[in-house]
């Protein structure tokens, strides 16, 4: 069973920071377990104690987290793991990247690549209505005078861009459609809206900030390609956003118009 690269690049940076943290562990473990004895005899019992049922879930955390990507299935509460990924480890990941030359960009890369597979493995399923497709503006032909983020069924679907297509993808399978300009309006899109899944189209940054403020609600992030460099007359692929809808739209509520 093949883990792809993006998701390698966490996975090995997640190992390198476990090691570190082991070593941390053991130094606060052994540094005061001498001066605990001269407080009271059984201290340094239940200090090792504590400190090996922090080290052994840490452990079983780690193994877990691996496991379900190398099953491509949810083992067991894959849905924390994903918070524990998105809200702990993913600051030290770039931090470990910085250390070790991998550049913040495929860090990114990768906590995406390992969050959408956290979300599917968890097989979280809701109805169409529920589900919210979420574009940057950025997608929109930056010559374009129509004003979309308001509302996007504004778009007078010349073709010119692929915010056409997307409104007719969201269309087949009645689902929420909405364009951010950036990440406040992007929560409060969400926050109006109340979606139970997203959705999300958008640069490596924007993606890993949005599935961190939108957790708990499970996201699977899809990057923009960038033919003409960022923000202007970026490009999706519409059948990787097509086959994220599938992904969460329960099979027995699918009404494809």
């Amino acid at each position: 069973m093949e883990v792809k690269p993006k998701k390698r690049i966490f996975i090995g940076l997640l190992v390198f920071t476990s090691l570190i943290l082991f070593f941390l562990i053991f130094l606060l473990w052994y540094v005061p377990i001498v001066g605990l004895k001269n407080i009271h005899p059984s201290l340094p019992f239940f200090f090792s104690l504590a400190v090996g049922i922090l080290v052994l879930l840490m452990v079983l955390g780690g193994l877990l987290l691996v496991f379900t990507v190398l099953w491509r299935r949810d083992i067991f509460l894959s849905h924390k793991l994903r918070g524990i990924v998105a809200k702990i480890l993913f600051p030290f990941m770039i931090q470990m990247g910085k250390l070790l030359g991998v550049s913040k960009e495929k860090v990114q890369q990768s906590f995406i690549e390992l969050n959408n597979h956290l979300v599917r493995s968890n097989n979280h399923r809701v109805k169409p209505e529920k589900l919210l497709i979420l574009l940057p503006h950025c997608i929109q032909d930056v010559e374009c005078n129509v004003k979309i983020t308001a509302n996007i069924k504004n778009c007078k679907r010349c073709g010119k861009c692929e915010i056409k297509d997307l409104i007719e993808l969201a269309e087949q399978f009645q689902s929420k459609i909405a364009v951010a300009t950036g990440g406040t309006l992007a929560r409060r899109i969400i926050v109006e809206n109340k979606p139970e899944a997203i959705v999300a189209v958008a640069c490596e940054l924007d993606l890993t900030t949005g599935i961190q403020d939108s957790y708990p609600i499970p996201v699977i992030g899809i990057l923009n390609d960038r033919p003409n460099g960022p923000c202007i007359n970026t490009k999706v692929d519409i059948e990787k956003v097509r086959r994220a809808i599938l992904d969460f739209i329960e099979p027995k509520t699918l009404r494809v118009v």
